[in-house]
């Protein structure tokens, strides 16, 4: 059982910073919006910036959620 438990701190870890990924991802949101509405975007160095880290911060969540469901996949019995 130890491995269960092992697995459980794990997937609750996982689940924890994808929570403050998408915590992030909104806040970056919000920016980026701020930015539109600025005006100009292919102008806007914020709207662009904004733009990158979403793109960052969106790769990170699929990652996360990769781990997350490989972490699932092994306490249901079903490790590949």
């Amino acid at each position: 059982m130890a491995d269960k438990k092992l697995l459980e701190g794990k997937l609750k870890m996982w689940q924890g910073k994808l929570v403050g990924l998408e915590q992030e991802y909104a806040a970056i949101m919000h920016r980026k919006g701020e930015a539109a509405s600025m005006g100009d975007l292919s102008e806007n160095a914020a709207y662009q910036m904004a733009t990158e880290d979403a793109d960052i911060y969106r790769t990170r969540m699929a990652e996360v959620i990769k781990i997350i469901k490989k972490i699932e996949e092994e306490l249901e019995g079903g490790s590949k």
